[in-house]
């Protein structure tokens, strides 16, 4: 059986899976979506958001469109992880160079517990996307620092632990618009502000092979690292006929060489079908960019962005998603 490595979380959010035959390994919460469009006083839209354990709950950073439709992030709180209550104004972020916290746009947020800190990464508006980061103890004070790339690059994702004595991130290199392509890299840091050695990890897919990831692909929630590797949650992205559509899909990852897939999925795990995941600013969107993990009881919750409009949840465990990978493997 797989195991989680990481902490205990027993406040984790669940729903035991229904008694029908499941297809995919994830199962949607009853009552999704959990976040509708006002969740907060400003707000068209809350998708594409970060969730993390803290204090006796949870804390996030949530992307949060306003009326207007501009792009920003905000912190919010909650006791069990489904009923949140978001802050009405933006985050704001100090720094010690004031180049760096112009504020552009701001969009599509992670965030990883790095030893005593919670370290925030968004793709950021800085002449063009790339990835911002910021870190916080208390998710009050945020404190910004360099972006951690040129642009342009988007998808910025930071592993939970220190690997050969280095930070490593995934992301996703770009372009101005909507990329109609993307593949998935790896690079390193010792002081999270530098960021080199450069390595890739892995790209699109051949329709014939796997269409549902043929047109780019992205990390999504922070790795979860278990004793078979990291299990790394992602997006890919097919174009049809009617447009772009999201789905979800999950590898394995080497535990010392993360840029080694070791196994990935030819199927996708969750893809739009439910009307708010259809139905949106944005349809055909499923979009993970948090997941929550329990260590003694294998279980993972998976929030996604739902046609860029709402937020959701899911649910699996470690060893059915795992099992689904080997069975469903490229």
């Amino acid at each position: 059986m797989a195991k989680i490595i990481g902490e205990a979380l027993p406040g984790i959010p669940w729903q035991d899976a229904p008694e029908q035959n499941l297809r995919t390994p994830l199962w949607r919460y009853a009552q999704n979506p959990i976040i509708g469009r006002d969740g907060n006083a400003v707000s068209n839209s809350v998708f594409n958001s970060a969730v993390v354990p803290f204090g006796d709950g949870f804390a996030g950073v949530f992307r949060c469109d306003s009326l207007s439709i501009s792009m920003d992030l905000f912190a919010g709180f909650s006791k069990d992880g489904i009923h949140w209550e978001i802050e009405d104004t933006p985050i704001h972020l100090t720094g010690e160079e004031e180049e760096i916290t112009k504020r552009e746009y701001r969009y599509d947020p992670r965030v990883c517990k790095l030893e005593d800190k919670y370290v925030v990464t968004w793709c950021n508006g800085y002449h063009g996307p790339t990835i911002g980061m910021a870190w916080t103890t208390d998710f009050k004070t945020f404190h910004q620092t360099e972006n951690a790339f040129l642009p342009y690059n988007r998808n910025g994702v930071l592993f939970p632990r220190k690997i050969g004595g280095e930070y490593m991130m995934m992301s996703r290199p770009s372009d101005t618009g909507h990329t109609a392509f993307g593949d998935i890299f790896v690079s390193r840091s010792k002081d999270l502000v530098y960021w080199g050695k450069h390595r890739f990890m892995m790209g699109t897919v051949k329709e014939d092979a796997s269409a549902w990831q043929s047109l780019k692909v992205g990390p999504g929630p922070v790795p979860i690292e278990t004793d078979e590797g990291w299990l790394l949650i992602y997006h890919g992205v097919i174009l049809t006929c009617n447009g772009y559509v999201y789905r979800m899909g999950a590898a394995l990852l080497d535990l010392e060489e993360p840029w080694r897939v070791l196994c990935r999925s030819k199927n996708y795990i969750l893809a739009p079908q439910e009307l708010y995941e259809c139905v949106g600013d944005v349809p055909n969107v499923t979009f993970p960019c948090a997941a929550l993990s329990d260590a003694d009881t294998g279980r993972i919750a998976v929030y996604y962005g739902c046609a860029d409009t709402v937020t959701g949840l899911a649910f699996t465990t470690a060893d059915r998603l795992i099992a689904y990978i080997r069975e469903n493997a490229l």
